[in-house]
């Protein structure tokens, strides 16, 4: 869903190649990297360091598959108050707005005991953080969508991806290692500092300007999101990148049970911190940057489909081989890797079906669809685990990547016979 230069609504977005709103340069687009790692942050608290000091505490993987899922939980409605951020107030004051309520969720987390009894409000609080973390996303996306021209997609959807995959390794990693070698309240405590210290790269944009004649309310707009949804559906490529979204493909879902499962492969705290934290966040934003510049140069659908397959081969393979804590760290990492493929090319089909219209309702309704298979397989892999153990959870969720792919592919051959069937009516 392109837009063509000119006005669109909310904002000004009339740009050159080399210049943003108000004819401003653009900032250099490793600025995106701060700009989302704070979005990346609670995820890797949560996945990384809370599964690792649950596990030890006696909770389940199934258990913390399910606070995994919740906090993915938000990311799969955020479409639903996308429109605040695109009609109201400015980009810039939302993204502070979400920053300080990451902070506050990721600080009070941090001084939540490890029981059972707790896990209620250790999970409200986990949920808050999530939702909190969705509003600074949409704000540097509303940035993003107004700086970035369309031969530089791919890059600034790697750059982007890598502060959100590099938020979720670094931070989870550095609050894993805080908290187990200093007090326990200190990784959280920490990942909120860096949170309030990332809103500095806002100093690099300029504000896109809103139309003084255009008057967005949030309900006409959420409508319009129907509306969105409804225009991207009925033309076919619109239709397959949704279908493509909702899959299950390369969600990168087993990286947040990494943590729950490191006991099974003999690895300690500090291997996990390293490996699945600081080290797997510095290769997953290699990844991204890698795999972003690769999606320029290839249809981006495919190139999002084919890194899929690759992250079910190395499941398969990692499952297959035996539990050292060689193969945990070689697997973790080469994971972490090609997920960042994964995320970059997505990022890429998101920024080529929006335009900048609404930018921030446009992204998070496409990014709502996406987020769906990453939220329910965590929970069936939760599940896969508890009856098949932890090989069985790889197997699974490489089964159904690969039955994803032929799903995808079955529908696409299908849909362009039609296509193509209704164009010779037509003509005829």
């Amino acid at each position: 869903m392109r837009v063509a230069p000119g006005r669109c609504a909310g904002y000004s977005c009339c740009m050159t190649a080399r210049d943003t709103v108000d004819g401003a340069r653009p900032a250099h687009p490793v600025l995106l990297t701060l700009l989302y790692m704070p979005f990346g942050m609670p995820s890797g608290y949560v996945s990384v360091t809370l599964a690792y000091v649950l596990a030890h505490a006696g909770f389940s993987v199934e258990q913390i598959a399910g606070l995994v899922a919740l906090q993915l939980l938000p990311q799969t409605w955020k479409f639903a108050w996308a429109p605040l951020v695109d009609t109201t107030l400015t980009a810039r004051r939302w993204y502070l707005i979400g920053a300080l309520g990451t902070t506050a969720g990721l600080f009070g987390t941090a001084f939540i005991p490890a029981r059972q009894d707790a896990l209620w409000l250790m999970g409200a609080l986990v949920f808050m953080s999530s939702v909190a973390s969705t509003l600074l996303a949409m704000a540097a996306e509303v940035l993003m969508a107004h700086g970035t021209h369309q031969t530089q997609r791919g890059a600034a959807g790697g750059w982007s991806q890598a502060g959100n995959l590099g938020g979720t390794g670094l931070g989870g990693g550095l609050a894993l290692w805080l908290s187990q070698h200093l007090a326990p309240w200190t990784g959280g405590a920490a990942l909120g500092v860096i949170t309030l210290l990332c809103c500095l790269a806002l100093l690099a944009y300029r504000e896109p300007q809103r139309e003084s004649a255009t008057h967005l309310h949030y309900l006409h707009s959420l409508a319009a999101v129907g509306r969105d949804v409804w225009a991207i559906a009925r033309s076919r490529a619109g239709y397959l990148t949704l279908l493509l979204f909702i899959l299950p493909i390369g969600t990168g879902a087993a990286s947040g049970l990494w943590s729950a499962l490191a006991d099974e492969w003999q690895a300690n705290a500090d291997t996990v911190a390293l490996v699945n934290g600081a080290l797997g966040g510095v290769i997953a934003m290699v990844g991204c940057i890698i795999g972003g510049r690769l999606s320029d140069f290839m249809e981006r659908r495919m190139a999002y489909m084919a890194y899929g397959l690759m992250l079910a081969v190395l499941t398969v393979a990692m499952g297959a081989l035996p539990k050292t804590p060689t193969s945990f760290i070689v697997f973790t990492s080469v994971y972490a890797f090609l997920t960042g493929f994964v995320y970059a090319a997505y990022a890429a089909v998101v920024l080529d079906a929006i335009g900048r219209k609404s930018a921030a309702t446009n992204w998070n309704l496409l990014a709502s669809f996406a987020n769906i298979p990453i939220w329910y397989l965590t929970l069936i892999e939760g599940h896969a685990q508890a009856r098949w153990g932890s090989s069985g959870m790889l197997y699974t969720e490489s089964a159904l990547a690969v039955v994803a792919v032929i799903v995808f592919g079955v529908v696409s051959a299908a849909t362009a016979r039609y296509t193509r069937a209704q164009n010779k009516v037509t003509v005829s």
